[in-house]
C-alpha cells in the first residue's frame, strides 16, 4: 500500500484505479453527458470539457485528499487503459477518520461487476491503510443500482430524507448509507 504522501495507484484483477489525468478529459466528459449517467448526479448533460478541466486542476496531485477536499480516481480497464468510470473520495472536515465516496460508471461499463471491484479496492485503501473509522455515501432513492452496490459492499442504510432535496426541478428523496471499520468484513462483494 502507498504511504499517505504517495500518489494513489490501486490494481485489481481487471482494473487500475489512479488519479484522473488530462488524457481522461474527453472520455470523462462524454459519459458525464450521458442522460442515464447524469440523471442522479449533481451535474447535467451539458457537462463540458471546460468543466472537466476545472475539476482536474482542483485535484491534489493524486494523493489522498486533505480534510474537506475531494479526489477523483479514474477507473480503468488494465488491459486496454480505457476509462470506464470514476470514484470520488472526500475526507470529511471535522470528523476524524471519516470519508465520503461516490461512484460513476459509463453506461457501457455498468452491470459487469466493475463498480463492485473498484469500490472494494477503494474501501480496502481507506479502511486498511488509512484506518478509517467510517465511510458514508448517499444516493437518490430512485437509484436502485447504487443502493444495491452499497448494500453488497456492507453499507447499511442509515437515513431516508423524504422530499428533502430540490434537485433538477423536482423534490427528491435521499438515502444515506454508512459502513464502519468494525463492520467491514461482513460485506458480500
Amino acid at each position: 500500500m502507498p504511504a499517505s504522501h504517495d500518489r494513489i495507484a490501486l490494481t485489481t484483477a481487471r482494473l487500475t484505479l489512479e488519479p484522473l489525468a488530462a488524457r481522461d478529459v474527453e472520455a470523462f466528459t462524454e459519459y458525464r453527458q450521458d442522460p442515464d449517467v447524469a440523471q442522479y448526479q449533481s451535474w447535467g448533460t451539458d457537462y463540458s470539457l471546460a468543466d472537466a478541466h476545472r475539476l482536474l486542476v482542483g485535484q491534489r496531485d493524486g494523493r489522498l485528499p486533505s480534510p474537506g477536499d475531494w479526489l477523483q480516481l479514474a477507473v480503468r480497464e488494465t488491459a486496454s487503459g480505457a476509462l470506464l468510470g470514476d470514484l470520488a473520495l472526500l475526507r470529511l472536515d471535522g470528523q476524524p477518520d471519516t470519508f465520503e465516496l461516490g461512484v460513476t460508471l459509463a453506461r457501457s461499463s455498468q452491470g459487469r461487476g466493475i463498480a463492485s471491484e473498484a469500490l472494494t479496492a477503494l474501501l480496502d485503501l481507506v479502511f486498511d491503510r488509512e484506518r478509517a473509522h467510517r465511510v458514508i455515501a448517499s444516493c437518490d432513492s430512485r437509484n436502485a443500482p447504487v443502493a444495491r452496490l452499497l448494500t453488497r459492499a456492507g453499507f447499511r442504510q442509515e437515513s431516508r430524507q423524504v422530499d428533502a432535496d430540490w434537485f433538477k426541478g423536482e423534490w427528491t428523496t435521499l438515502d444515506g448509507y454508512a459502513l464502519l471499520a468494525s463492520e467491514r468484513h461482513t460485506a458480500c462483494l
